[in-house]
């Protein structure tokens, strides 16, 4: 069964980083991309960095651009986002989620979801 996991929010103060893992079980094979969204309260659902089976990896929100970085590790089945000077506003709880073939920036187009991980951006 394909499960999603991800690992690494927690407290940060602004201007912090964090590098955040989704770690994919139970579908080693094939073609997908992993996206990451956030979820802050009260708000809705958004795209932030996805990464495709071929490397590619389009940005998804323009606030993070030059700030998040995404990166996949096929051997280990992990994609992971690094967060760089993070600001108030990312705090969010974070999720990653895979589709087949290419990346897309609607959460709908996305099978399989993580639990989400924590991230509070605060001094």
């Amino acid at each position: 069964q394909l499960q999603l996991v991800e690992s690494g929010g927690g407290l940060v103060q602004p201007g912090g980083s964090l590098r955040l893992s989704c770690a994919v079980s139970g579908f080693t094979k094939g073609n997908y991309a992993i996206g990451w969204f956030r979820q802050a309260p009260g708000k809705e659902r958004e795209g932030v960095l996805c990464i495709s089976n071929g490397g590619g990896s389009p940005y998804l929100l323009d606030s993070v651009k030059g700030r998040f970085t995404i990166s996949r590790d096929n051997a280990k089945n992990t994609v992971y986002l690094q967060m760089d000077s993070l600001m108030p506003d990312d705090t969010a709880a974070y999720y990653c989620a895979l589709r087949y073939f290419d990346c897309s920036p609607y959460a709908s187009q996305y099978y399989y979801w993580g639990q989400g991980t924590q991230v509070v951006v605060s001094s």
